[in-house]
């Protein structure tokens, strides 16, 4: 399988401990800044993704602002949760870019969930990657081009893979087309759980 340029997937980089751990210190962070369920903006339709976010930004989107990120929970106001250090780790060992990640998405999958084809670009640090960490049942990933009618191609994504946006490929279009239910025995109510870490700033 060819991905585009700047895409890499990294199939059960992960192993099961330490996927245990990070979800046990994701379930800290929940505890702190609870899942919330996303509206898009203008029509404010809820996502089928219940989200939340660790580190100094967390990135929201509502009907009236739209998406952005912010330095605090839109439920509860507080500050957001500081970022696991096993993340920090997994971004210095993967990336090797020379900043820190800002932000980490929370995004919980349940079974009927999915995510349109999207670009993330609401980062002025352009230069710096997406890396996505999968945690939980295993899901169908689509992955294209710079303009969302170029063509893409599909590949399971399964816990413990790692899957590094950059360079060339920051930009391109991804998204989950489905959820594939009882592929994981990590989460004991099911679902998936995906975290994405991101550089903000330049």
């Amino acid at each position: 399988m060819l991905l585009p340029n700047g895409i890499r997937h990294l199939p059960g980089y992960l192993d099961r401990p330490t996927q245990e751990a990070l979800v046990e210190a994701i379930r800290a962070v929940v505890a702190e800044a609870p899942l919330y369920t996303p509206a898009m903006p203008g029509t404010g339709k809820e996502m089928s993704v219940r989200m939340t976010n660790c580190g100094p930004l967390g990135w929201v989107t509502d009907k009236q602002r739209g998406y952005r990120y912010q330095q605090t929970h839109p439920v509860t106001g507080n500050p957001w949760p500081a970022m696991p250090p096993q993340l920090l780790e997994f971004w210095n060992d993967i990336t090797a870019y020379e900043k820190p990640p800002e932000a980490c998405l929370v995004n919980f999958y349940n079974d009927d969930a999915r995510m349109g084809l999207h670009q993330d670009r609401d980062e002025q640090d352009l230069a710096a990657p997406v890396l996505s960490i999968s945690l939980g049942n295993s899901c169908l990933f689509r992955v294209g081009g710079l303009n969302r009618k170029d063509p893409t191609l599909s590949f399971k994504l399964s816990s413990g893979d790692i899957v590094v946006i950059g360079g060339e490929g920051r930009l391109c279009f991804h998204g989950v087309d489905r959820i594939h239910p009882s592929t994981s025995t990590l989460l004991k109510n099911g679902g998936r759980i995906n975290l994405t870490l991101r550089r903000v700033n330049p």
